[in-house]
C-alpha cells in the first residue's frame, strides 16, 4: 500500500488557495461587495418576517382552504431567499449601471438563484432528512461551479488516493460511489413502492402473497442497485467472492438472529398463518397485525400500543389467530338471576338485548342458555358472534350488559346478591348486645350477667335443623 498522497502536492494546493484569497478576496472593492451582500441579507431578514404574516392572512381566507397546506409548504421556505435575491439583484443592476465592480455580487446572485431552484425541486422529496442532504450536496456543487472551483476541487480529491494492488482508490472515487449508491437506492425504493402499489390492486393475490412479492421485489431491486453502484466505481464484482465468504462467516457467528427473523418472515408470508389485518392473541394480549416486515411483525393493541414482535417468536410460540380461516369470533357473557325470577323471560330478554346492536351478527343469532344452579343465582350465559374483533371486545360486552340491566329492570328480573342462613344447634342465651351464648357454658353466661347483660333462660330457644 502506497502513501495517501505526496505532501508537496498538498502544499502546492494550499498555496494556490492562499494566493487566490489574497488576490481576489482581500482587496478593497471585493470587501465592499461582501459588505453589500451582508447588508442585503439583513434587509431580507427584516422584510421576510412581515411577508410571512401577510401570507398567513391571505391563506386564512375560505377560498384558500383547498390549497393552504401546499402553498404554505412551498412558499414559506422561499420567502427569505426570494427577498434576498430581489435585493441582491437590484444591487447588482445598480452597480452595473454605475460602472462599479460587481463580480462578488453577481456570484451571490447566482448562488441565491441556485438556492431557490433547489428549494423548489426539493418539494418532491417527502423525507426531511433526504431533502436536506440533497439540498446541501447540490448547492455545494453548484456553488463550486459558479465560483470556478469545481474542477480544482475534483483534481484535489483525486490526488488523495491509495493503491490497493492494481486498484487505485481515491477520495473522488469514493464520493462518486456514494452518490451513485444513494441515487440508485432511491430509485430502487421508488420502484419497489410502485410494485407494492400495483400489487394492492390485484384481487387474485392474498394479502400475504402481496407482502411476500413486494418484499422479494424490494430485496432484488436493492441488491441490483448495490451491484451497479459497486461496478460504476470500477470495482471488479468477482472480488465479491471473498466478501461473500466473510459475510457467510459473519452470519454463522453474529447474525444468526437477523437471518432467523428474515427467514421466519418469509415462512410466515408463504404459509399464510398470519397476514396483515388478522386479529391475534399472544401471551394474553390481543391486537391486529398492522404489517409484516423483514425482521418483525407489527401488532397494534386496543390500547394504541404497537408491539414489534420478532418473526421467529411467531414461529416458535403458540399464537391465537382469531381470523385465520374466518373472522367470526364468539363472545360469552355470564349472567346471574335470582331463583324467584322468570327464567324463560330472562333468557328472551338477554337474547333481545344482544340482537339490538349492529356489530352482533344475526346469523348465527344470539343464544342464551341456562348453565346451572349456583349458590345464590341461576347461572345464564349469553353467546353472541362478531366479525370485527379489531374494533374491540370489551366495549361491545359493556353495551350489551347495560342493555340487559335496563330490560331486566323493566320486566322485574332481579339480580341476586350473596345470602347466608346461619343454623345454630343446641339451646342458647340471647344477650342485649346480640351475642348468642350456648347454654352449656355457665361461666360465659354468669360473666355476661355480671358485665351487665341479661340472659333469657326461659325464652324460646333457637335450634338447628
Amino acid at each position: 500500500m502506497d502513501s495517501l498522497f505526496d505532501i508537496t502536492q498538498l502544499n502546492q494546493v494550499l498555496n494556490e488557495i492562499q494566493t487566490f484569497v489574497q488576490m481576489h478576496i482581500l482587496v478593497i472593492p471585493n470587501l465592499i461587495q461582501l459588505a453589500v451582500v451582508a447588508l442585503t441579507y439583513l434587509l431580507a431578514r427584516m422584510v421576510a418576517r412581515p411577508l410571512v404574516k401577510v401570507l398567513d392572512k391571505i391563506l386564512a381566507g375560505a377560498w384558500a382552504n383547498k390549497y393552504r397546506y401546499q402553498v404554505s409548504l412551498i412558499l414559506k421556505p422561499l420567502l427569505m431567499p426570494l427577498t434576498w435575491l430581489v435585493f441582491a439583484g437590484a444591487t447588482q443592476f445598480t452597480a452595473l449601471q454605475l460602472g462599479w465592480p460587481s463580480a462578488i455580487i453577481g456570484i451571490a446572485v447566482s448562488l441565491l438563484r441556485a438556492w431557490v431552484l433547489i428549494r423548489l425541486m426539493l418539494n418532491f422529496i417527502a423525507d426531511p432528512w433526504w431533502s436536506k442532504a440533497v439540498a446541501v450536496f447540490v448547492w455545494v456543487v453548484a456553488a463550486l461551479d459558479i465560483v470556478g472551483l469545481l474542477d480544482p476541487t475534483l483534481i484535489f480529491l483525486d490526488r488523495l488516493s491509495i493503491n490497493l494492488g492494481d486498484f487505485r482508490l481515491s477520495l473522488l472515487l469514493v464520493a462518486k460511489g456514494i452518490v451513485a449508491l444513494v441515487v440508485l437506492l432511491w430509485l430502487a425504493n421508488w420502484a419497489a413502492r410502485l410494485v407494492e402499489n400495483r400489487l394492492r390492486g390485484i384481487a387474485q393475490f392474498t394479502p400475504s402473497q402481496k407482502v411476500l412479492i413486494g418484499k422479494l421485489a424490494r430485496v432484488l431491486l436493492i441488491t441490483v442497485a448495490i451491484l451497479i453502484a459497486i461496478n460504476s466505481v470500477g470495482i471488479d464484482l468477482t472480488a465479491l467472492a471473498v466478501f461473500s465468504g466473510a459475510l457467510g462467516l459473519g452470519i454463522g457467528i453474529g447474525l444468526q438472529k437477523v437471518v432467523s427473523n428474515l427467514l421466519s418472515g418469509v415462512i410466515l408470508l408463504m404459509d399464510r398463518s398470519v397476514k396483515p389485518g388478522d386479529v391475534v392473541s399472544i401471551s394474553g394480549t390481543y391486537g391486529w397485525i398492522n404489517a409484516i416486515g423483514a425482521r418483525y411483525v407489527s401488532v397494534i393493541t386496543r390500547d394504541g400500543i404497537e408491539h414489534l414482535i420478532p418473526n421467529e417468536v411467531l414461529i416458535s410460540t403458540p399464537v391465537e389467530n382469531w381470523s385465520h380461516s374466518d373472522r367470526l369470533v364468539r363472545q360469552r357473557l355470564p349472567i346471574g338471576i335470582s331463583y324467584d325470577s322468570d327464567v324463560k323471560l330472562a333468557i328472551k330478554l338477554a337474547e333481545d338485548a344482544g340482537g339490538e346492536f349492529s356489530r352482533i351478527l344475526k346469523n348465527p343469532a344470539p343464544r342464551c342458555l341456562l348453565k346451572g344452579y349456583g349458590d345464590n343465582a341461576l347461572n345464564l350465559e349469553l353467546r353472541v358472534w362478531i366479525e370485527d374483533a379489531e374494533k374491540g371486545v370489551s366495549n361491545i360486552k359493556s353495551e350489551i350488559y347495560l342493555r340487559i340491566m335496563e330490560l331486566f329492570a323493566e320486566h322485574g328480573i332481579a339480580f341476586p346478591y350473596p345470602q347466608r342462613d346461619i343454623h345454630v344447634k343446641g339451646p342458647v342465651h340471647l344477650m342485649f348486645d346480640g351475642t348468642l351464648v350456648p347454654d352449656d357454658e355457665p361461666d360465659s353466661v354468669s360473666g355476661a350477667v355480671e358485665g351487665g347483660a341479661v340472659g333469657l333462660n326461659d325464652g324460646p330457644q333457637i335450634k338447628g335443623s
